[in-house]
């Protein structure tokens, strides 16, 4: 059975399916922040996601990170560092992207375990 959680039109926010959670990509709602507070923003929606579905920060099992400016990286890993949980940290990507508005800086997508 697979579980969808905000469905729309062209997408669902996230899906559950054989005890894994998928996300959609998540982006930041005030686009106007720099990388920290779009990155803080990002990262508390994936808090509240992976909650709904009784999961948390310390169960993702992949992580890809989309940046629109390299310039960003070290910013971004600021926020990511102080928000992983220390000896839980996830395996990860990072890429630069060209992202659909030129407002977004960030975008991440998350894999974890309930």
């Amino acid at each position: 059975m697979v579980q969808r959680f905000d469905v729309g039109a062209r997408i669902s926010e996230m899906a559950v399916h054989n005890n894994t959670i998928y996300l959609a990509g998540q982006i930041a709602e005030d686009d106007s922040q720099d990388i920290r507070g779009q990155t803080q923003q990002v990262l508390a929606s994936i808090d509240a996601l992976l909650a709904r579905a009784g999961s948390d920060k310390s169960k993702i099992l992949m992580a890809q990170i989309f940046l629109a400016d390299p310039k960003d990286f070290a910013a971004m890993n600021e926020v990511w560092d102080a928000w992983v949980v220390p000896g839980q940290t996830p395996p990860r990507a990072t890429v630069l992207a060209g992202l659909v508005k030129p407002e977004w800086k960030i975008e991440i997508v998350v894999t974890a375990a309930p």
